[in-house]
C-alpha cells in the first residue's frame, strides 16, 4: 500500500483522472445524524469520527453577512422560513414568498429591493484555506432558480416558464448576476485554492425531468454556463448536482462544461450506473451514488458494503468516481449501516 495523499491531492488526482492512492470518501448528512454518528462511534468530536472513518475533509469558503440585519426566520431575500418537523428530522422550508403577489416586471422593480453584493464580505477566506491545510477546499454556489421558487413559491416558480416568462427571465438574470459577483469575489481570495464549485438546479423527478430540455437551455442553461466558465476561469472543477431521474438532460450539461455528475440517483429512470458510464464516463466524474433512499436506510450492512464494491467496480472503472451518499444521509438511517460505506470503501477504495 503506497503512501496516502492528502484529501486535497486525492481529489484533484481523480478530478485530473490522474493516478490516485484510493477513491475518495465524501459525507453529507443531517445535523441530527452527524450527532448520533459521533454518539454511536463514542468520539469526543465530528473531526475525530471523520478521521476515524477516512472520510475526506471538504470545506466551503464563501461570503461573511455584512448587510442589513434580518429577522432569524427571513433572508437577506425577504423570504420567510421556518423549521419544518417530518417526524425523524427537521428541514427549513420557505413558508413566505415576498415575490408570489406580483404579476409584472414593473411591480417587481417598483416594490423589491434586491440584495446587494457588498452586502457579503469575502476578506476572511484567506486565513480559513492558511488553517486547513491539505484539505478540499469547495468555494462557490449557484443554485438560484431554487432561490427563484422561494421568492415566488414552488408552484408558481414552474408555471412562470409558461404563464410570466418575463418574470422568470428577469429575476433569474438578477439572481445570476449576485451569483456571478459572489464566485468573482470568492477568486479573487481564494487565489486558485478551490478545488471545487457548485453550479446545481433539481431538475429531475423520480421518474423524469420537471422541466423540458427547451425550458432548461431557455431559461436555466445560459446563467450555469456563465458560472461554469468562471469556475474554470479559476481553475476550479465544476459538480453539476441534480437529483432524480435526469439522464436526457446529460448531454447539454456537459456540453456547458460540467465536469462532475452528482449525485447518481442510479435507481432512477435511465440512470443505471453501467448506462452513465458507458455513455459518459469520458466526459463525467461521478460523485455520490449511495443510495439513500433503500440501501443505505433500510438494507442490510452486507447490503451497504457490496453497494460500495459495485459502485467502485462500475462507476470507478478507470478512475472518475467519488464515493458518497446521493444526498443527504437521513435520520431513519441505522448507524452500523453509514459505518460500513466509509470503512468498505476505505478497506477496498486502494488503486
Amino acid at each position: 500500500m503506497q503512501d496516502e495523499m492528502t484529501p486535497r491531492e486525492r481529489w484533484l488526482a481523480v478530478l485530473n483522472r490522474e493516478p490516485f492512492d484510493r477513491f475518495p470518501l465524501d459525507y453529507r448528512a443531517t445535523p441530527e445524524v452527524t450527532r448520533a454518528l459521533i454518539e454511536y462511534m463514542e468520539a469526543e468530536s465530528w473531526a475525530e469520527a471523520r478521521d476515524r472513518l477516512h472520510i475526506d475533509p471538504v470545506i466551503g469558503v464563501g461570503g461573511r453577512y455584512v448587510g442589513p440585519e434580518f429577522d432569524r426566520d427571513s433572508s437577506p431575500f425577504g423570504i420567510g422560513y421556518a423549521d419544518v418537523d417530518y417526524g425523524t428530522g427537521t428541514y427549513r422550508e420557505a413558508v413566505y414568498h415576498p415575490l408570489a403577489e406580483y404579476n409584472s416586471v414593473e411591480e417587481i422593480e417598483k416594490n423589491y429591493e434586491w440584495p446587494n453584493p457588498d452586502w457579503w464580505a469575502y476578506d476572511h477566506i484567506p486565513q480559513v484555506i492558511e488553517e486547513h491545510p491539505g484539505w478540499v477546499i469547495q468555494g462557490g454556489h449557484y443554485e438560484e432558480f431554487a432561490t427563484y421558487k422561494d421568492l415566488r413559491g414552488v408552484q408558481q416558480g414552474y408555471l412562470d416558464h409558461i404563464e410570466n416568462p418575463e418574470i422568470l427571465h428577469y429575476c433569474m438574470g438578477k439572481l445570476a448576476d449576485l451569483a456571478y459577483a459572489r464566485f468573482e469575489r470568492i477568486f479573487d481570495q481564494a487565489a486558485g485554492d478551490v478545488v471545487w464549485s457548485w453550479v446545481a438546479e433539481d431538475f429531475g423527478t423520480q421518474e423524469g425531468l420537471l422541466l423540458s430540455l427547451e425550458h432548461i437551455r431557455e431559461f436555466h442553461l445560459p446563467h450555469m454556463k456563465r458560472m461554469i466558465d468562471i469556475c474554470h476561469d479559476a481553475g476550479a472543477f465544476v459538480f453539476h448536482h441534480s437529483d432524480g431521474a435526469v439522464r436526457p438532460n446529460i448531454p447539454q450539461m456537459i456540453e456547458a462544461g460540467i465536469d462532475v455528475l452528482d449525485p447518481v440517483q442510479w435507481r432512477c429512470n435511465g440512470m443505471d450506473r453501467e448506462g452513465l458510464k458507458r455513455d459518459f464516463g469520458d466526459d463525467l466524474v461521478f460523485h455520490g451514488a449511495m443510495d439513500n433512499q433503500q440501501t443505505v436506510p433500510f438494507g442490510t450492512v452486507e447490503d451497504v458494503r457490496q453497494e460500495v464494491r459495485d459502485n467502485f467496480r462500475i462507476l470507478g472503472d478507470g478512475g472518475g468516481y467519488i464515493l458518497g451518499p446521493c444526498h443527504n444521509i437521513q435520520p431513519v438511517t441505522p448507524m452500523e449501516n453509514i459505518v460500513a460505506i466509509y470503512e468498505t470503501g476505505y478497506e477496498e477504495g486502494w488503486q
